[in-house]
């Protein structure tokens, strides 16, 4: 699958495979919020139900898109995940509330008493916040991508005295343990590869195999053959490009 156009590129998924994710998880919240009858809506058919939840919904992703832009790219500087999706959820589904209630009103008729906003509030913040949270996991458990940020990583933390102040260009996962490649030179630590990488966040990096990660400004020379990949690194070694990540660096032009 092609690359996406740049001007697609504006929400949280830089990748035609991470689009498609987020509509099928947009599609499983209308489907369920439409058998659900949420907010009144179960004095409608079901299939009106399912179209007036997927227009909702198709509305509030593309909104959440653009926000989570924000959140997760480009806010500087770079705070944790978790608080992320609690402020980002917030800044989506207070605004859309508005969205929510108008829908209501001129499809099931539902009038809002100013006594019942804040728990519409509440409402649409609980589904915001699910959603969100659901696409965050997806994606980074799916495209192990690592950030760049002005925060320090907190992976830097378990470097060995040896190697303090070190760029860190790759990690290599060797049994047990985990193989630093760095420019002061390699270590060894007992970690797991896919902790390693939740910790790396504020490097910009990818896993290339089940069995790396790498920095971006680590790679030296990246070439193709045999319908593989390799990577090499500013330390010359060599990195094998699995099949299952190749297509998520060649969309970000590091193959």
């Amino acid at each position: 699958m092609a690359s996406l156009p740049r001007i697609l590129r504006w929400g949280p998924y830089e990748s035609p495979q991470g689009w498609l994710r987020g509509l099928a998880i947009m599609l499983g919240g209308a489907m369920f919020l439409a058998s659900a009858g949420a907010f009144g809506s179960n004095q409608l058919s079901l299939p009106v139900r399912f179209v007036y939840w997927l227009s909702l919904m198709l509305l509030g992703w593309m909104w959440g898109a653009f926000v989570s832009r924000a959140f997760f790219r480009r806010l500087q500087p770079r705070p944790r995940v978790w608080f992320r999706v609690i402020i980002s959820s917030l800044v989506i589904a207070i605004p859309y509330s508005a969205v929510v209630a108008y829908a209501g009103h001129l499809t099931a008729g539902n009038t809002y008493p100013l006594s019942t906003i804040p728990r519409l509030v509440g409402s649409v913040i609980a589904v915001t916040l699910v959603m969100v949270t659901i696409n965050v996991l997806v994606n980074r458990s799916l495209e192990r991508v690592t950030i760049a940020s002005a925060e320090p990583a907190k992976f830097l933390q378990r470097l060995p005295l040896k190697l303090r102040g070190a760029e860190i260009w790759a990690v290599e996962a060797q049994d047990h343990y985990l193989r630093l490649h760095t420019s002061k030179g390699q270590d060894l630590i007992l970690m797991r590869l896919s902790d390693a990488i939740t910790e790396l966040e504020g490097i910009e990096g990818a896993q290339a195999h089940r069995s790396w990660w790498v920095a971006r400004d680590a790679i030296a020379d990246a070439e193709r053959g045999d319908g593989r990949a390799t990577l090499t690194l500013k330390d010359d070694s060599q990195v094998p490009v699995s099949r299952t990540y190749a297509r998520l660096l060649r969309e970000r032009g590091w193959i």
